[in-house]
């Protein structure tokens, strides 16, 4: 568990990983003390409509969570294939968002109606697998629509992210996978950091 401290380091070394990369005009990545591996996604949303300008990350924990943090940011801003990349003077018109996430852990049911009862919107986040296919959604997903999704909407999104077809979550075959996360983030462009 990081406290909250950890979270205002994490998110500020986030934005500070896009401006050296304006400043130097290449990437820069500086060792930290977070030096345990941790899965991580950097979301940037535009500010103050939050609409998402990119994210990106490691759901599995396969890197130092320092460099996790440094490489997602820099893939969130200038390599997320849904939007342009990002330009410099958009950083004041961004906040930046971390996510640190619990190790993914495969939901198991004996038929598929049992995933409903074994996610909990606002806390899980999903990892849906069907032979190659794969697509993640971060728990706070949920919750960012009217009315926040249910778990079978939650489920369905999230196959779609995989490039299934919505119902695929019903397919035995289907791997289901929850992860939990702490989330910190700009109130507003370098502004106050807060864990949601």
């Amino acid at each position: 568990m990081l406290s909250e401290s950890d979270g205002k380091i994490l998110v500020k070394l986030a934005r500070e990983t896009i401006e050296n990369f304006f400043k130097n005009h290449k990437p820069l990545i500086q060792e930290t003390e977070f030096r345990q591996n941790r899965g991580v996604f950097v979301s940037i949303h535009t500010y103050p409509d939050h609409k998402l300008r990119g994210c990106i990350g490691y759901p599995e924990p396969i890197l130092s969570l320092g460099e996790a943090v440094q490489k997602a940011s820099l893939s969130s801003a200038f390599h997320d294939p849904r939007f342009p990349p990002l330009s410099e003077k958009e950083l004041k018109r961004v906040v930046f968002e971390v996510s640190v996430l619990t190790k993914p852990e495969l939901i198991k049911v004996k038929k598929p109606k049992e995933y409903l009862r074994k996610i909990k919107i606002g806390k899980d986040g999903l990892i849906i697998e069907h032979g190659f296919q794969k697509g993640l959604l971060l728990p706070q997903v949920p919750l960012q629509f009217k009315p926040v999704w249910d778990v079978e909407t939650f489920l369905q999104h999230t196959c779609l992210k995989a490039g299934l077809f919505f119902d695929a979550w019903l397919d035995p075959e289907t791997k289901i996978y929850k992860f939990q996360a702490q989330i910190f983030k700009e109130k507003k462009p370098y502004g106050e950091i807060i864990q949601t």
